[in-house]
């Protein structure tokens, strides 16, 4: 290691590499710090085909016509028998590594130009964001978040007595014993015994569809059927959350590393594994409470929570230009209130808590390109009456639906669609004879650029806020991003200065927008309370 210090710290030599994220934190924990300039094979790769593998046999095999060594070859497959590289002899192992910096090499000659075909907008994405975000990133895996394992121990003792009580429910509602927790005697008992509507098609196996669409769609009617969701909820929050996290508190830093994916999905938004922490639900209190097992990592900290309010709505009036939308927010009016306003015709003082639960289910909702029948189902009223507030949402937002309109027209024409900072996803099947695919490409060319910039506009942000920290000598560290929050392990004599950074550098990470940019914050004991 000590051999190699001085070309990985030369801040001269650029550094070429196939997902660099995974060696940065490995030499980290040897104490070494890479600098330069980096070019990852993998995000490069992403930026241009941002729906297809970017592993490095994939890539070697479609673009070299070269089938690489596999790693199991060397260590055996998968699973628990699978040995480790300590197990290979070093005569073994130097021919694959050799290959790994070679075919490395190759793809990096043979996606540059293709990188740079692709417009000053996709290379100045992978120069100044997704490559500076490598660094971003490994700081935040290396320095992980604290567990507190014996709060989550005793959660999970509470969560058993829940989940028992509902599946007595559960029993109870149905009149007879039967196993919850199979989809198959669930599917049987509500829809053979109890006779309840099925509402869609058997599948393959002749047996009844019971996921969360179709009991979801059922709940409203039928609240054995909520009671049915809620004990499948719980159930799956013990397991994967409540359970699994004290597990995966690493023995060596007593924290958790969740491992940040930055070429997996499509729009560009980040994912994590190990856990996933996108994923931790945030809708009903039992999930929130996941949140309170989060805590600083010690007495001298506190946890900072920043959090980007209404985006993916701000952006829609930005991107779409509609001007009543756009006036609201630089008003400074409740967005929901106004939306209700508008569609139901009343002043806004004169909305009802219920008009504007409709008009916030319909906001998020248009983004995904929801029609009447999926928006009856969510505010459980009559699909007419759906299709109604739709037209009447138009008619207010009408900058949106040209917006909806010539973006997909612009699909039709390109064949992709992109975001502000020039991010693309290709449609394939924009023009597609099949009705179902046309559609579906339809929703995402609608949805990409604004959930794709929305990724951008906090990618930016944290590569801002990392350059300032360190240039200024912060000891605090950013240690999560899960959708439009960021979560910083704050030392308390830098909170202040450290508040005043972030929420500069998240309103400012997409200068010049006409749409007021607002972060909340919150500092606590734990991520619930800072939340």
């Amino acid at each position: 290691m000590e051999e190699f210090r001085k070309v990985f710290e030369n801040e001269k030599i650029e550094k070429i590499g196939q997902n660099l994220k995974y060696d940065i934190i490995v030499l980290k924990n040897y104490g070494v710090e890479v600098r330069g300039p980096l070019w990852d094979t993998m995000l490069a790769h992403y930026l241009l085909e941002p729906e297809l593998r970017h592993n490095m046999n994939y890539m070697a095999e479609t673009y070299l016509h070269y089938a690489t060594v596999k790693i199991e070859d060397l260590i055996g497959k998968k699973g628990a028998q699978q040995g480790t590289m300590r197990d290979v002899p070093v005569e073994k192992i130097k021919d694959y590594a050799a290959e790994d910096a070679d075919v490395t090499i190759q793809l990096r000659d043979y996606l540059a130009p293709k990188l740079e075909a692709g417009g000053p907008g996709l290379v100045k994405l992978f120069r100044e964001v997704e490559t500076p975000l490598v660094q971003v990133l490994a700081d935040i895996e290396h320095a992980g978040v604290r567990i507190d394992p014996d709060f989550l121990g005793a959660y999970s003792k509470e969560l058993s007595v829940l989940i028992v009580d509902l599946e007595k429910k559960i029993l109870d509602e149905a009149g007879f014993p039967f196993n919850v927790a199979s989809p198959k005697q669930v599917g049987e008992v509500l829809f053979d015994q109890l006779k309840i509507p099925y509402p869609g098609k058997k599948m393959k196996s002749g047996q009844y569809s019971t996921d969360e669409a179709v009991l979801t769609d059922l709940a409203v009617q039928y609240p054995i059927c909520a009671d049915i969701l809620a004990h499948r909820g719980l159930m799956k929050l013990k397991s994967t959350y409540v359970d699994a996290l004290p597990a995966l508190i690493n023995p060596r830093t007593g924290r958790v590393h969740s491992s940040f994916n930055q070429a997996l999905a499509a729009t560009g938004r980040l994912s994590s594994q190990n856990p996933n922490l996108q994923n931790i639900p945030i809708r009903t209190a039992e999930g929130r409470k996941v949140r309170e097992a989060f805590i600083p990592r010690d007495a001298d900290h506190l946890l900072l929570s920043a959090d980007y309010s209404q985006i993916e709505l701000r952006l829609i009036a930005e991107i779409s230009g509609d001007e009543a939308m756009l006036d609201a927010f630089q008003k400074n009016l409740d967005i929901h209130l106004a939306t209700a306003a508008g569609v139901f015709n009343v002043p806004l003082d004169q909305v009802t808590a219920e008009q504007r639960r409709a008009a916030k289910t319909v906001n998020f909702s248009i983004i995904y390109g929801a029609g009447a029948s999926n928006l009856s189902n969510q505010l459980g009223i009559k699909r007419t009456e759906a299709k109604e507030l739709i037209e009447n949402y138009f008619r207010q937002y009408a900058g949106l639906k040209k917006y909806m309109d010539d973006t997909v027209e612009f699909a039709r024409n390109n064949g992709y669609v992109e975001t502000l900072l020039g991010r693309r996803r290709y449609l394939r099947d924009i023009n597609s004879r099949n009705g179902m695919m046309r559609s579906m490409n339809e929703r995402v060319a609608i949805n990409t650029p604004i959930q794709g910039t929305a990724a951008d506009l906090i990618k930016v942000a944290m590569v801002n806020i990392r350059e300032a920290m360190r240039r200024e000598g912060f000891k605090s560290n950013m240690i999560l991003q899960v959708h439009d929050e960021l979560v910083f392990d704050a030392r308390k004599d830098e909170l202040e200065r450290l508040k005043t950074i972030v929420k500069e550098k998240m309103q400012t990470a997409l200068p010049n927008l006409k749409v007021p940019i607002l972060v909340e914050m919150g500092t606590g004991d734990n991520w619930l309370e800072a939340h």
